[in-house]
Formats: C-alpha cells, structure tokens, sequence
C-alpha cells in the first residue's frame, strides 16, 4: 500500500503507507484488486462493473482508477444509505403490487368461502409459513380455513374456544390485535398447528375488520427456524387483513342478504298450480326483464275450505314493473288472503281491497279479476268479477272463444269503485284463460310495432279446445315469446281454469281404432 487519505484510514485503521494490502483491505477488495492488477485471459476489468462490499458493517461501492505508472487507486463510497433506501423502496412496491393484488383478487367473488380460502392462500405464500382464516360464529363451532406455504386451502368446523388462545378471541370481537411477542409459540393449541408443521417460530393474530363488525381473525405462523414477525410485517399483515376482511364482510352481508331475498321471494312468487277440488288449473308468468324473477303482475289460487265451497283465483296487474311493483302485488296477495272469508263475495273483496290500497303509501293502482270455480258433476261453475282488468276468455268445446260479461273500474285510484259479477259454466274440455296485457300488449311481428292483440289472442286459443290447461299456458307462452322476439316487453301473466275430460277407450275390433267418449 503506498498511501491513503484521512478518511480511508478511518475506514480500515490497518491501513498505512507500506502496509500490505491483504492485512489492511477487506478480501473482497483484494481480489478485485489482484484480478485488476494481474487479469487472466478472460477476466473482465473491474473498471467495467461496479464493485460493492462491506466494510465494519456498512456498505461501500469501490472504483479503481488505474495510475500512469501502473498503481491503482481504489476510491471507496459509503452506498450504505442509498442502498437501504433502495432495498426499502423495492419492499415497499412489492407490498403495494401484493396488496393490489390482494384486493383484486378478494373483491372478486362474493363467495365468503372463497374470500376465506384466499385470504389464508395469500397470508401463507407471501406472509408466514402457515395461515388460518377464522370466521366468527353463532355456534360452538368455528369455521376455519388452513394453509401452509405452497399447499392448498383446507376448511373445517372445529369446536374450539378461542379465548383460550391469547388474542384471537378479542381479535374475533374486533379488539386490536396482541403483539405477537406476548404470544408463546409453545402455547399453541394442536388445532392451530397444521399437520407436519414442526415447532412454531412465532405467531400473528390480527383481526379482520369488516363493515362495522368483525369479520374474522387471521393467524400466521412462522416455523422456528424461520425469523420472526417483525413489527413492519406485523404492521403490513394488519394492512393485507383489512382488505380481507372488508371482502369477507361484504361476502357475509351479501350472503345475509341473499338469504332474505330467497325467503321474501318465495312469498312474492308465484304458485305452482295442479289440479284442486277436480278442477285442473295452471299457470305462466314472465317478469319484464329476463334476470328478474318477480314484477307487478301475480295471481293466486285459494282452494276451497270446506266441501260445496269454490276455489278462489285472483290475477292482477299492478302498474309499473320491478320489484316496486313487487312490493305491492305482496301487500295485495295478503290482502286478499285476509278476505278470504267473503270469498263468495267478489264485489265486497274489490271493495275493501280498494279501501287497503287507498290508506297505503302507494300510489300505484292495480287491475285485478277474481274467479270462483267449483266442480258440478262433470262441469266447473265459474263466477267472475272484473275490477279495470281485461274480460276472461272462455274456450268452448266447438272452439268458439267468449269473452266473459264483466266490466269493473281501476282498484286503488277512486274512493267508490263499482264493478259487475258473470256466471258461466264449463263443460268437460272447456276452458277459462284469465291473462294480464302483457300478453295483448306485446309488441312485435314481422315488423316489430304492432300489438300481439286480443283477436290475435283469441285465434290462438280457438285452436286450443280440448287441450289440458298446462298446454294451454305453454301454448300462449310460446306464441307471445315468437311475437316479441327480443324486444322489451311487459310483465306477462296467464292462469287457466279447465273441467277435466273423462275419456274412455273402446275398442271395436282388432282392426279397428279405438274412440274416445266424454
């Protein structure tokens, strides 16, 4: 060594003017030294990379300059700083790319189950060994989701008290979380343990915050041979939880929600209609939009409660479409479910159903027909009553279609409503198709703007004498579904009331076909 600067001696105290290299240098910066000074034939000059080492713990770049009588003179650059903020930043984008695509991927599904599967997934490929997503529960039992490193998601129901483990109840109740240094890992329960993971390192609890209430806890175990949390990676396992959790929460909510959709729903649907008290009855209903399931038309069949009393049928149309409409088709199914009683009455039922109406918030209006059917014999004796709805349509034997005598004013619009009463009577094979406008007011054909009409209507029907009353609906479907095509449309409802025909098969003779009688 020939000589150094000030700074150089505090760098490497060895270091002074006749001293060898080796004893004064640290090795990394005597080998690029020796490779400089002596290359081989294929060595690349060190003047062409940059050369970084450590030196008393700090980090230095070195760069030779390469003098005029063949000594070379090594500058040295504390990098220590520059280097950690590099390091720090590069951390800090990967977390960010992680967290990205954390929320990505975890607002995608609204599946809870699968919001636990890959939380725990990502906790324990970028976070810990291990990891588990616990969910909160009203039960005894907990529902838990198990992963370690490279494996796959495991879920379970285990019957565990979580205060016995220190911070996962409180985290569970939305507490923040316990340091994992007041966490021993030799005090972890064999549930939390996965199978073949050897000895625990260390643990993390933190919560899963959701929307206002608490959406679980994540634990992430690191074994012992790996290093411990530190508190920056505590502090980013805190912020990866609360993505997971806000997602889990809006799963769980959705799924709360979905589940009360489904019960009100059922109620607001429409019933499958079968044969009652010896008369055959079905039904078709399409809501306006093709995703939605209800809308403001409905109908209802009441058997008879007791023996010589009719079933009551009620189709209506209520104004407007969705689940507004839906709304008010269910208040006026349970209406009428209460007026029951005076079911021999139709007039009275329009009456105080228009009375219910008109002291509601609503302010929609509704069109209604009310039909009661009871089985005479081989015939059904029908009674209908029109409150502002289209006139039944009776399907004969001949395929003559009548419409039915009943004319009746809006329910829900005027104080006093007035409306008329028609009998008639089926005979075996004979039809009663009650529909809502929907139908008649589809717009389609070959040009797109017309009207699918009732004359239209009736044509169909007159083709349809004889046929059993499921037919009947499909068949109207069908025609109706051909004329729109995929134009926008209306709620669309259709109910049939049909005496059933009693064949019986005679044969004349081994060549002869067989008749059919009523």
């Amino acid at each position: 060594m020939l000589r150094c600067n000030d700074a150089a001696s505090l760098i490497l105290p060895a270091a002074a003017p006749g001293a060898s290299l080796v004893d004064a240098a640290p090795a990394w910066l005597c080998a690029a030294h020796t490779r400089l000074v002596f290359p081989g034939p294929h060595a690349v000059s060190d003047t062409e990379e940059t050369l970084r080492g450590t030196i008393g713990g700090r980090r230095f770049e070195a760069h030779p300059t390469v003098r005029d009588d063949g000594s070379v003179a090594w500058w040295l650059v504390d990098d220590t700083d520059h280097q950690l903020a590099q390091e720090a930043l590069h951390i800090e984008r990967e977390r960010t790319a992680f967290l990205t695509k954390a929320s990505n991927v975890l607002l995608s599904s609204l599946n809870l189950g699968r919001c636990m599967d890959v939380t725990a997934q990502m906790a324990a490929e970028s976070l810990a060994d291990a990891a588990l997503t616990i969910a909160p529960s009203r039960s005894s039992r907990l529902p838990v989701v198990t992963c370690l490193r490279g494996g796959t998601p495991v879920l379970a129901d285990m019957s565990v008290d979580p205060d016995e483990v220190p911070g996962l109840g409180e985290a569970l109740r939305g507490f923040p979380p316990v340091p994992s240094r007041w966490i021993d890992p030799a005090a972890a329960p064999v549930w939390m343990v996965p199978e073949g993971f050897g000895p625990v390192g260390s643990i993390v609890i933190t919560p899963l915050p959701g929307h206002g209430v608490p959406a679980g806890a994540l634990v992430l175990l690191r074994k012992a041979e790996t290093a411990s949390f530190s508190a920056e990676e505590e502090v980013f396992a805190r912020l990866f939880a609360a993505r997971a959790g806000a997602a889990m929460s809006a799963a769980r909510l959705y799924a709360e929600q979905t589940a009360i959709t489904d019960v009100l729903m059922r109620e607001l649907l429409p019933p499958v209609l079968h044969q009652i008290s010896g008369v055959d009855f079905a039904g078709g209903y399409r809501p306006s939009a093709d995703h939605e399931r209800i809308g403001g038309d409905f109908y209802d069949v009441h058997p008879a409660t007791a023996e010589g009393e009719a079933s009551l049928v009620s189709l209506g149309d209520v104004c407007g479409k969705g689940l507004e409409a839906a709304v008010l088709t269910g208040k006026i199914r349970n209406t009428l479910h209460a007026l029951l009683p005076m079911s021999g009455d139709h007039q009275r039922m329009l009456r105080l159903l228009n009375t219910a109406l008109l002291s509601s918030h609503h302010t929609r209006f509704a069109t209604m027909v009310l039909a009661s059917a009871q089985r005479r014999g081989n015939t059904v004796d029908l009674k209908l009553t029109s409150g502002g709805h289209p006139s039944p349509l009776i399907i004969r034997a001949d395929g003559t279609v009548e419409e039915a005598d009943t004319r009746g004013t809006l329910i829900g619009v005027l104080p006093n409503i007035s409306s008329s009463t028609t009998a008639a009577s089926l005979a075996p094979g004979e039809s009663c198709v009650l529909y809502t406008d929907g139908i008649t007011e589809a717009k389609g054909g070959p040009m797109g703007d017309e009207f699918f009409g009732e004359e239209r209507l009736k044509r169909a029907l007159s083709g349809c004498t004889g046929m059993p009353a499921e037919g009947i609906v499909e068949h109207v479907q069908m025609l109706a579904a051909q004329w729109l095509g995929n134009r926008p449309h209306d709620d669309m409802a259709i109910v049939v009331i049909s005496a059933p025909r009693t064949h019986h098969l005679s044969a004349v003779n081994g060549h002869t076909r067989g008749r059919f009688t009523a």
